[in-house]
């Protein structure tokens, strides 16, 4: 059966978007005296000259908010990591209207007609951003690396940058797949598939499961799904390694905010098990988990439906703050399988900020500023809450979206996938479409785990506790097996 593009005009969804944001109760502009804060010039006191390391920045084409910029050498018989991070605290006077409102904030929130920054764009996409030929300031982390990939020194220190090139992941994989990346650019794919290797070894997780992705083209909203290219994993490894050396020195510091998440228990485990078996996929007793994620292809329909069921495990991250050498009882982060931190996003996430600042005092062995000490404690609850709020704007973005998509399409068929199955419904689940790129509920007796089938558009589902004029621009997609 052949693709049907779907689109659909901006004009209702624009509307609906800010709807939406003050629903939710999204910031809108920054207070005045936050934004005077921003345009202020810093004054840039004890950083180091390193504009000579021909740093380049991975990115979405049209970011501009460049938090992370990286070079890769061979050292000896290894490899060396430089990593510069923006040093977002140069801008931010502690206790000031700015601080207090990225406090508020806590991270950036993104929608698919703008985003809403945790900085004025004035400084997230200005004067802080990493962008190229621009001197900046930054945390500059120094990693360096056995020929297995092992972490065999980490530190980091301030100093002043200049990125030279501002590249973009379809761009990097193209020019490590056809021979012409140089070394700096080359080394990325060495360095990120050993950091792989490691992860497996060490039992870590990187799931990778199609993500839907709302795409504005020429006046129109699509939904399509994406997995992402190699490079994708290689830059995410290298933000790992630097946010596992982070946690390495708070730890060995005795003060810090990590970012944890416990062991599933035996249960959840053993209920995927389960769901192995009913979607046919071999799950040996001697297979490790993490063996096992690894050996799926997010694009074959049943491997996608259990790796959408493996996300369960990944629930219940939080950030853990420590103090005065008590460490806490759990250290670790259970996809990573190794204790890790936050600390490479500084302009998009408040915690990062707090992270680079422990890290810089552990290294040059001072305390940590006192505001610094003064923020941690409220920190965990203050990302929490952000974390509730930009998870609540994606999801209620994807159902608008998918909604306006559909809504005058009742009736219509399209071939999907039954990627979950209620346990005490069996009668109702989830279907995932092949296109458009919609997710939604399917109600019908006999449905199977990982099932390829027809089904048919029904209509919005407004969901437990919707009132009787809730628009359907609001609702999720609801299906039948046709």
């Amino acid at each position: 059966m052949p693709r049907r593009r779907i689109r659909v005009t901006d004009v209702p969804l624009r509307t609906a978007f800010a709807a939406l944001r003050t629903e939710l109760g999204v910031p809108a502009d920054f207070p005045p005296e936050a934004t005077a804060e921003a345009e202020g010039v810093p004054v840039l006191k004890g950083y180091d000259d390193a504009t000579d390391v021909p740093l380049f920045t991975i990115d979405p084409p049209a970011s501009t908010d460049l938090d992370q910029a990286m070079h890769l050498s061979r050292h000896g018989t290894g490899y060396r990591l430089r990593y510069a991070i923006a040093d977002v605290a140069a801008f931010v006077v502690p206790g000031g209207f700015l601080d207090a409102e990225t406090h508020r904030r806590a991270m950036t929130l993104y929608f698919p007609d703008t985003r809403v920054p945790l900085h004025p764009p004035v400084l997230s996409e200005g004067a802080a951003s990493l962008l190229p030929d621009q001197v900046r300031p930054a945390a500059l982390w120094t990693i360096d690396l056995d020929a297995e990939g092992r972490t065999t020194a980490a530190e980091v220190r301030r100093a002043l940058v200049r990125s030279r090139a501002k590249l973009d992941y379809e761009g990097v994989q193209r020019a490590i797949d056809s021979g012409t990346a140089e070394e700096p650019l080359a080394l990325l794919r060495v360095v990120g598939e050993l950091r792989e290797r490691l992860e497996a070894e060490r039992g870590g997780i990187s799931l990778r499961v199609p993500e839907q992705e709302i795409v504005e083209r020429d006046g129109t909203y699509e939904l399509t799904y994406r997995a992402g290219v190699p490079a994708d994993g290689w830059n995410a490894q290298i933000s790992l390694l630097t946010g596992m050396a982070a946690a390495d020195l708070m730890l060995a510091y005795g003060t810090g905010v990590l970012r944890t998440l416990p062991a599933a228990p035996d249960g959840a485990v053993g209920r995927l098990r389960r769901t192995a078996h009913a979607l046919h996929i071999d799950w040996p007793h001697h297979v490790s988990y993490a063996a096992l994620i690894r050996s799926l292809d997010p694009w074959i329909p049943h491997h996608a439906a259990f790796l959408q069921e493996c996300t369960t495990l990944l629930r219940g991250a939080g950030y853990t703050v420590f103090r005065d050498g008590v460490l806490p009882d759990i250290t670790t982060h259970a996809a990573v399988a190794a204790p890790y931190a936050h600390c490479t996003a500084p302009l998009r996430r408040l915690a990062d900020r707090y992270a680079s600042e422990i890290c810089l005092a552990a290294v040059a062995g001072e305390p940590v500023p006192e505001w610094v000490g003064a923020a941690l404690d409220a920190l965990p609850g203050e990302m929490s809450e952000g974390g509730r709020r930009a998870g609540a704007v994606e999801r209620a973005c994807v159902d608008l979206v998918e909604a306006a998509l559909l809504k005058d399409r009742v009736g219509e068929v399209f071939d999907g996938c039954v990627v979950e199955v209620e346990e005490r419904r069996p009668d109702v689940g989830t279907v995932q479409l092949e296109s458009p790129a919609v997710i939604g509920r399917i109600d019908g007796e006999g449905l199977v785990l990982g099932e390829r089938l027809r089904v048919r558009v029904v209509g919005p589902d407004p969901g437990p506790g919707a009132s009787a004029g809730t628009s359907p621009m609001a609702a999720k997609v609801r299906f039948a097996p046709a």
